[in-house]
């Protein structure tokens, strides 16, 4: 028997997914738990419709995350951190550092938790961080450390 799956399922299928099970299992489990809807004609028009809706706003989402991406390698943010007279800095550089610098200085909001350093922040100089947009949208940025 063919259904559409309302939600997710583990070993089944993901939501607004049109998958085969046993009649027993779909008429007797998943329909009555609202797990998953029969699949006919009209219902199979509605998830097609909101599949293509779906898409159109991941792929509006996309470009958005490609336009960002290329605004925040364009060039390298800077991080102002209290130094040392041998260059070494007190304390180290954190993902809230960078997002806060990533807002004043290209205007977009990133959330810190979205952020990871790649190398160890220990001195002045050029380093590198990853930020994560999801669905493995993962760019590679640019920071520079000064003296404040």
């Amino acid at each position: 028997m063919q259904i559409i799956l309302v939600k997710d399922m583990d070993n089944l299928g993901s939501a607004h997914e049109v998958v085969n099970v046993r009649p027993g299992y779909a008429r007797n489990y998943l329909i009555p738990l609202k797990y998953a809807i029969e699949a006919s004609p009209s219902n199979l028009k509605v998830v097609a419709e909101k599949n293509k809706v779906k898409a159109k706003k991941e792929n509006a989402l996309l470009a958005e995350i490609s336009k960002v991406s290329e605004i925040l390698k364009a060039s390298a943010l800077k991080i102002g951190a209290k130094t040392g007279t041998s260059g070494k800095i007190f304390g180290s550089v954190t993902p809230i550092q960078i997002a806060r610098s990533i807002r004043e200085q290209k205007g977009y909001e990133i959330d810190r938790k979205r952020i990871t350093i790649i190398d160890e922040v220990k001195e002045i100089g050029l380093y590198k961080a990853n930020i994560d947009f999801g669905n493995s949208n993962i760019i590679e940025i640019e920071f520079e450390v000064v003296s404040e």
